[in-house]
């Protein structure tokens, strides 16, 4: 064999079993397999940001020789393999032990981004991974998951902020080279797994793989020499141009999933809609039952009682609406292709409030799905409330929609240093025991100054990393010096540091604490108990309101008043997310409630000891015990009554309780009572808030009834 399809150009074959653990991202959560791969070259592990492959393309033959003679590195090496081995074979998994009658469906996973790693760059935001912990989580558990989603060779975007502080967005392209992918072919050689009509001409579909432990990604890719150059375009940038190129990308990731799914004989149970953007799919399934010779009701109950679909939003922006022109666009007068006609098609995706041509995706996946979920408490009761309309004849809290609240995978979001001090504590294979919430009690027995210790290391760390970023932007940007100071590079390790990472939309209020700054200036500069900010996120290339709200902050950090005390981190992605969470000292969340879904950036700063300051919205108003962070009381009224009643809300709680606990230390030292509250949040996160527990969730409750095709009781919604 060639080490991993000739990506790697040289190994020596003791280590050969290195191109399998670089192609397979289950070294992500592995810490054997991680140590093992920086030690062969920590500058340039550094360099490549953690890259594996990149770094075994890169590194001096000559070091490898060497490792293979290391016995020290043999053992971390022979080790990884062999965790591999298990990731992906393992015959005793929760799922073969809990279900062990199930037989051997698989669930098809669609979801339009999924983020697995910074060096793969097709994710934007918190969906995606969101879709990448699930996908984790469905390998540690051992749920036969298969993803689906697109390649997008150009990522999301580049962010640059020019000196006026406006976003600039550019292309982010990616060598597929350097990254864990395999391109699938047909027996005959071909790069063309399916073939999709649209828009009035066929378009050639091809795939890639990704590995993450025992679960396989597809990705989906019609940059293919066969293509039209603007089909080509549609898998180069996630969600880029306009509603119809994105149309065109959902057909794409629907119906052509589905078809690559076919052609590659991947046998499939269940299928997984994770969000409306791959409703489409829903769509496919239909009319292949028709074209086997169902008839049209009986093949939509079939799929309804397969499938499950989950909406992660309540912000009607986040719902996509396609005008009926554009659904004739896509289907280009084929009808029949999927065994129905015009009208029938069209009442799939109808909204009863909306104007009658207009196709509605979140409309589409409730019909055809009979497993329906919002991602937190609050987000299920105003998923039922707000679709009641395809229920007439009920009551919200009846229909048939539930939740399950969002998790983040725990191995990838705690820090080494965290999870170093539970083996000291709780004993080596602790993380086998974290299903049971009573063992997340021994947190509290963590000792007071080693965790304060590691914490103050990991943000020793995220200021480091920022002057490093810092110094490469000034090199490549040619910034000036106010440029210089508001990315970060004044900021002290001794200050109480407030992270703020997240998309910049609009409801999630980036700027709320700059409606009064002259309290700002205070609450920043106090010369006993100061205060510093740090900012991160994109936004939408789309949302121009959005980009002046990060242009506001951006202003701020070059004001000379703040004295240097806010920093927005640029581009911000994965590998900067995962310094910000396990380094910063308070993580503050502001949406607007209840437009939050979930929020999961608060659940990984938990993970590592940094408690939440949040509105009571999303995961918040089931996480929130009063020992493990703070929240701001709910705000009645008009959005700018809210934004009013926040404001001062959180200033009060910054004053009167978060500054001076942080700043509150005994005779040696240490703020005990903030300590105290660390340790909470810590707990608190890992017990409830994994998506090992969510992947559990959707596991008992929705894969294993669609794996049976469960009928029994349906209530459809109205067409």
């Amino acid at each position: 064999m060639t080490f991993a399809e000739g990506k790697i150009p040289f190994l020596p074959e003791r280590l050969a079993g290195l191109a399998d653990v670089a192609l397979n991202l289950s070294w992500r959560w592995n810490r054997s397999a991680r140590a093992m791969l920086k030690a062969i070259d920590p500058a340039l592990w550094s360099l490549t940001r953690h890259n594996p492959v990149e770094m075994l393309r890169s590194v001096d033959p000559a070091r490898l020789v060497e490792c293979a003679s290391d016995p020290r590195f043999l053992a971390l090496y022979d080790e990884a393999v062999a965790s591999l081995d298990s990731a992906r074979e393992a015959q005793d998994t929760w799922y073969q032990q809990t279900f062990p009658d199930i037989g051997s469906g698989r669930i098809a996973y669609f979801c339009a981004e999924f983020g697995m790693h910074n060096s793969i760059p097709i994710y934007s935001g918190g969906l995606g991974v969101l879709a990448g912990d699930h996908c984790k989580s469905a390998s540690d558990l051992g749920v036969p998951l298969v993803g689906v989603g697109l390649l997008y060779t150009k990522g999301y975007f580049d962010q640059k902020i020019s000196l006026e502080g406006w976003q600039e967005d550019s292309d982010e392209p990616f060598d597929p080279s350097i990254m864990p992918l395999t391109r699938l072919s047909t027996p005959e050689g071909s790069p063309v797994i399916a073939t999709i009509h649209g828009w009035g001409r066929e378009i050639q579909v091809g795939a890639w793989r990704l590995r993450a432990g025992r679960v396989d990604l597809i990705l989906l890719d019609t940059d293919l020499p066969g293509n039209d150059d603007q089909d080509r375009e549609l898998t180069r940038k996630l969600y880029g141009g306009g509603q119809e190129y994105r149309l065109r990308q959902e057909w794409i990731l629907g119906i052509g999933g589905v078809r690559v799914l076919r052609s590659l004989g991947v046998e499939v149970s269940a299928f997984h809609a994770n969000e409306g953007h791959a409703a489409f799919m829903l769509v496919e399934r239909v009319a292949e039952l028709i074209r086997e010779g169902w008839n049209h009701d009986d093949a939509v109950a079939e799929v309804r009682s397969r499938s499950v679909f989950t909406t992660h939003t309540p912000v009607p922006a986040g719902h996509d609406v396609f005008s009926g022109r554009q659904i004739e666009d896509v289907v280009d007068g084929r009808w029949q292709d999927f065994g129905m006609d015009e009208e029938a098609f069209r009442a799939l995706g109808r909204h009863p409030d909306l104007e009658p041509d207009r196709f509605h995706m979140t409309a589409l996946a409730i019909r055809l799905c009979r497993w329906v979920n919002g991602v937190s408490r609050i987000h299920g009761e105003l998923t039922r409330t707000s679709w009641t309309a395809l229920w007439p004849d009920r009551e919200p809290s009846t229909l048939p929609i539930g939740h399950i609240t969002n998790g983040v995978h725990l191995p990838t979001w705690m820090s080494r240093r965290v999870m170093t001090m539970l083996d000291e504590l709780c004993g080596a294979g602790w993380e086998r025991r974290i299903d049971d919430p009573e063992f997340w009690n021994c947190v509290a027995e963590l000792d007071d100054d080693a965790l304060w210790g590691v914490h103050m290391k990991l943000k020793y760390e995220l200021l480091s990393f920022v002057r490093e970023q810092s110094r490469q932007r000034w090199r490549t940007h040619q910034w000036d010096a106010s440029h210089l100071v508001g990315s970060g590079t004044l900021l002290n390790p001794h200050t109480l540091t407030i992270g703020f990472a997240r998309r910049f939309a609009t409801y999630k209020r980036a700027n709320l604490l700059f409606r009064d700054i002259a309290r700002l200036e205070r609450l920043l500069t106090n010369e006993q108990y100061p205060v510093q900010l740090v900012f991160a996120g994109k936004a939408h290339p789309a949302d121009d309101q959005a980009k002046g709200i990060l242009q506001q902050i951006f202003h701020s950090t070059r004001d000379p008043k703040f004295e240097g005390r806010v920093a927005f981190i640029e581009d911000y992605d994965l590998h900067v997310a995962h310094r910000l969470v396990q380094g910063v000292d308070l993580w503050l969340n502001l949406p607007r409630a209840p437009l939050e879904a979930s929020g999961t950036s608060g659940m990984k700063a938990a993970m590592n000891g940094v408690p939440q300051l949040s509105t009571f919205d999303g995961w918040w108003a089931e996480g929130y015990t009063g020992a493990n962070g703070w929240t701001l009381p709910l705000a009645k009224g008009e959005d700018a009554e809210v934004d009013a009643a926040d404001h001062e809300a959180v200033f009060n709680v910054l004053e009167r309780e978060v500054v001076p606990r942080y700043y509150r230390r005994d005779d040696e030292d240490l703020p005990r009572e903030w300590i105290a509250t660390m340790k909470a949040a810590i707990r608190e996160s890992g017990r409830f808030f994994t998506t090992r527990r969510m992947v559990q969730d959707y596991a008992r409750d929705y894969y294993l009834p669609a794996l049976r095709g469960d009928k029994a009781g349906d209530d459809p919604p109205q067409r």
